[in-house]
């Protein structure tokens, strides 16, 4: 027994031996008899609906809260926009009332021939008026619109490419746990098959009850990984169907091989494109512009408003066409002098926030290069580990191969091949995160940059 766990690895000689003593408590009777796979593994209820990728990924753009409050961000300032220009439209109303009113004489008064009435009264006017010069107000306040609506469209686009990034890594995940659960199978099968060899060696008297027990032990571990895969399916459809904004759980369609694959554009040509074109960085710039055309518009109270008004009115004590008419236009000019330094202390913030604005730009402009390096980085390395995760499973296969060649001929302990057993299964968990991860890391860059790659 020292010898086999000595050869086996001494990185399973305490969960062995925990087992083994567990195991020994039951009559050997049972301890002879393999336990049915249904009685431990647990069956994942299965999704009624399968997407695809480009389906889910449409359908979250339309559900999500983020996208619909960055789309009425954009029509909100395509309104603001609108308000800006119409302030170089003159702004024009019109008016129209009448009256009645009447009064009557009681007798005691010093005319006593005048018996009272009524009279009556109506009238009608329109009016307009335009800023002839606001001292470059009303340009300023029309580049700040205008700025602060391709802030908003910029902020939508990084909107819109985070939650496809959600959506994949959400899609991902469920399509990840389908993979475990093909790799935890065929652990199961391989402990299973294992289990069966040592009953086959004890019943010819090859083998020791020692043997049985730990090949019994590692198909109970197996089960348990396929519980917890089966688990994590469960939860990542239930998570995509939120995502996808259906009420229950929906399973990922593998739709083609996740593969590595070359890149749209260049890695050399993505700093300058991430520098200028990324959403985020978009949203800043057109946040600086915002910002010193608020300057300029705050600046501009400190010069004279020149305002062209006109009119025309009508009046009259009966409700015909004829009556009284007149006209009027009108040239006003209102020169600010003092007022209680209100205007110091508007101009004084908008530097500010042109100034944060700015060293914002900067920021994000520095982030963008630092999170293009580090997701081009993950992106390479998950790609090696790619070609490295599937030679191991390669090399893994074959060494189990061996093992059960020699165990079957005596020349090996069960020790031996359940460490080939869990060298597989290492490898082939190893190959599907490694996968996953370069679709993620990819996901990731598109987000970044903001177009598909």
């Amino acid at each position: 027994m020292t010898d086999r766990i000595t050869r086996g690895g001494a990185w399973r000689a305490a969960a062995l031996a925990a087992g083994v003593a567990g195991l020994a408590l039951a009559p050997a009777a049972a301890g002879a008899q393999t336990v049915p796979a249904d009685t431990v593994r647990v069956a994942a209820p299965g999704p009624e609906t399968q997407i695809t990728l480009d389906e889910a990924v449409r359908r979250s753009l339309e559900v999500s809260p983020v996208v619909v409050q960055g789309a009425g961000a954009v029509r909100s300032a395509n309104a603001a926009e609108r308000s800006a220009q119409g302030a170089f439209l003159p702004s024009l109303s019109a008016s129209a009332s009448s009256s009645i009113g009447g009064s009557h004489d009681l007798g005691g008064g010093s005319q006593p021939g005048l018996g009272g009435g009524t009279s009556d009264s109506y009238s009608a006017g329109i009016s307009a008026s335009v800023p002839v010069y606001t001292g470059g107000r009303r340009g300023a306040e029309l580049r700040q619109a205008r700025a602060q609506t391709s802030a908003a469209s910029a902020s939508l686009d990084a909107q819109r490419y985070s939650v496809v990034l959600s959506t994949k890594r959400t899609f991902f995940d469920a399509l990840r746990a389908d993979d475990l659960i093909r790799v935890s199978e065929s652990q199961v099968q391989r402990a299973q098959e294992a289990m069966e060899a040592a009953e086959l060696r004890l019943r010819v008297g090859s083998a020791t009850r020692s043997d049985v027990l730990r090949a019994r032990l590692e198909l109970n571990d197996a089960r348990q990984s396929l519980a917890q895969a089966q688990s994590q399916r469960e939860v990542a459809s239930f998570a995509l169907g939120r995502a996808v904004g259906a009420p229950g759980p929906v399973a990922a369609a593998r739709s083609e091989p996740l593969r590595p694959a070359p890149l749209a554009i260049p890695p050399d040509s993505l700093a300058a494109l991430v520098g200028s074109d990324a959403p985020g960085v978009r949203a800043d710039a057109a946040g600086v512009t915002a910002a010193e055309a608020g300057v300029a518009a705050a600046r501009s109270q400190y010069l004279p408003t020149v305002t062209l008004g006109t009119g025309a009115n009508w009046l009259n004590q009966e409700p015909a066409l004829d009556g009284r008419t007149s006209w009027d236009l009108r040239l006003g000019v209102s020169i600010p002098i003092f007022d209680g330094f209100q205007r110091d202390a508007s101009v004084e913030r908008a530097r500010v926030q042109a100034d944060v604005a700015r060293a914002q730009l900067a920021d994000s402009e520095r982030a963008a290069r630092a999170e293009l390096e580090r997701t081009l980085s993950a992106l390479r390395l998950a790609e090696q580990r790619i070609g490295l995760a599937e030679e191991a499973v390669q090399v893994a296969e074959e060494d189990l191969r061996v093992q059960e060649q020699r165990y079957r001929m005596g020349s090996s302990t069960m020790l031996d091949r359940i460490a080939s057993q869990a060298a597989l299964t290492q490898a082939e968990n190893a190959m599907v995160s490694a996968r996953y991860d370069y679709q993620l890391a990819r996901a990731e860059l598109e987000a970044l940059v903001g177009r598909e790659l």
